[in-house]
């Protein structure tokens, strides 16, 4: 069977998501899971759109040993200097150059004419060459493109030693059906040996259909996301994609490098560090991917699982075990069991979980794998030292009564204290927070989510703030609420202090 390279750029497009920036040391994080989950190309950033993204490339290239690392570059010559110097310790570095080439951005975005893309396409591709062996050619918006003139620019880039040739539907336009010939064209009038890439947006929902579509006709490279994040509506989601491969491998006849029971740790982690929650009913990893509601599904279940599944959550790494800690349980019984579950963590985080847990044990009967899980997550996905943490707090509220906090915070060995009224408890606590922080926040998101079942569950609170025209998320588990809430709220602005002064505006590339 034919293998599809699978090239992931959560950290390039899908940190294009609206309100999606992550600093380099949680790239970092990405990253090495991208390469843990069997990822064939990382595209780690856009090296010319900040220092803090040509950083971040750099400290990638660094890490990740066994995948490529990709940087793209516009077809300019600064662009692929910058991008050149940040893919200098990779070990297997990769230049992405792109250049649009429909009529209506070259009309409207480029005012050049066809003569003056190619001319462009070729100088860039050639200067390139020079200093790098693997580059990889995108003529964006290549949908839209008129078919003859999409082919004169891939044969000329193809002639400089362009190897990989990506055909983006940038804004989402095409149809299967449609984009399925494109390739096929395509495949049929370049070298068998230039490798045809494809990277399709998702904004009438069918970037996945495209995708497939095109690795049925000949597409041997597709270009994918963690959860589908992207611009606007988001681009092709790689766990769909490797599923659909995987589970129809009768009908593909294609495999992938992708090691699917890590694809729920993935997507766990992606939104967690963007705070890009996932919905529901997502496809693969959404909550909902294996429950099963209406009594005629779980009868044919519980008689065969078959019936009404054609994956199992094992397959992409939802833990099926249920064995249950409790607060007399060891250190040694939950690290293995962190262990079973797949977390590599060093002893130094281990030893804050177990604290963790000991203190989840103290208030829960029972402790599950997803409790397990979601203590391990909260240390792993941890890239910074908050400069302030919740050391207390109290909430008088009632029908008769106007809701107040008190709340104590530590910032290093100093303690701060306040009090404030609000419209709500959590109004209240977040009111004395801006007191001690001597912040404004902007509430844009507040969204509650239950991590396990039963009254003592464990509560995951999730917000986004914007302070000074940047949206930041945040993220807080607890048994209480409340405390998730201000715990979600203080993670939100502790990002917002670490990233002020290296988060930039990004040029939105391809």
């Amino acid at each position: 069977m034919d293998n599809i390279i699978i090239f992931d750029t959560t950290l390039r497009d899908g940190e294009q998501s609206p309100g999606a920036s992550l600093t380099s040391d949680e790239k970092i994080k990405v990253a090495e899971q991208l390469e843990h989950l069997g990822v064939d190309v990382i595209e780690a950033g856009f090296p010319i759109a900040s220092e803090d993204d040509a950083k971040a490339v750099a400290l990638i290239c660094e890490r990740i040993k066994n995948a490529s690392v990709c940087a793209l570059a516009r077809c300019k010559n600064a662009d692929v200097e910058v991008a050149l110097r940040s893919l200098e310790k990779a070990s297997k570095p990769r230049l992405h150059i792109f250049l649009a080439t429909s009529e209506i951005h070259r009309k409207y975005k480029l005012q050049k004419a066809k003569e003056e893309i190619v001319k462009i396409a070729v100088e860039n591709v050639s200067f390139a060459k020079k200093y790098i062996d693997d580059v990889e050619f995108s003529p964006e918006d290549a949908t839209r493109t008129e078919q003859d003139f999409l082919l004169e620019v891939l044969k000329a880039v193809v002639a400089e030693g362009v190897k990989t040739v990506n055909i983006p539907d940038t804004v989402g336009y095409a149809t299967p059906p449609e984009y399925g010939s494109l390739i096929k064209f395509l495949r049929e009038k370049l070298p068998s040996d230039v490798v045809i890439s494809v990277h399709c947006h998702n904004d009438l929902g069918l970037a996945v259909a495209n995708s497939l579509m095109a690795v049925i006709n000949g597409a041997r490279q597709v270009e994918c996301t963690i959860n589908g994040i992207g611009e606007r509506a988001g681009s092709a989601a790689l766990e769909e994609i490797a599923m659909n491969l995987l589970v129809r491998k009768d009908f593909y006849n294609l495999t992938t490098n992708i090691v699917t029971k890590e694809l729920y740790r993935t997507s766990r982690m992606v939104s967690a560090l963007t705070g890009i929650p996932v919905q529901p009913n997502k496809a693969i990893i959404g909550e909902n991917a294996f429950r099963h509601e209406a009594g005629i599904h779980q009868d044919g279940i519980l008689k065969n699982r078959s019936t009404y599944e054609i994956m199992n959550p094992e397959m992409i790494g939802v833990p099926a075990s249920e064995l249950v800690l409790g607060k007399h349980s060891g250190r040694h019984a939950l690290k293995s069991r962190l262990e079973t579950l797949g977390f590599q963590l060093s002893e130094e985080q281990i030893e804050k979980v177990f604290d963790k847990f000991k203190k989840l044990a103290d208030k829960k009967k029972e402790i599950t794998d997803i409790d397990i899980i979601f203590l391990a997550e909260e240390e792993q996905f941890q890239t910074h030292k908050p400069v302030y943490t919740l050391d207390y707090f109290h909430i008088i509220s009632g029908s008769s009564t106007i809701p107040s906090a008190t709340v104590r915070i530590k910032k290093g060995e100093e303690i701060f204290e306040d009090a404030s009224r609000g419209d709500g408890p959590v109004d209240a606590i977040y009111k004395a927070i801006d007191r001690l922080t001597g912040l404004s926040p902007i509430l844009k998101e507040y969204k509650i989510s239950a991590v396990t079942s039963g009254q003592d569950a464990q509560g995951e609170v999730t917000v986004s703030i914007e302070i000074e025209g940047l949206k930041i998320p945040g993220k807080g588990v607890s048994t209480d609420i409340i405390e998730a809430s201000a715990k979600a709220y203080l993670d939100a602005i502790n990002r917002y202090l670490i990233r002020k002064d290296i988060i930039k505006i990004k040029y939105k590339g391809a």
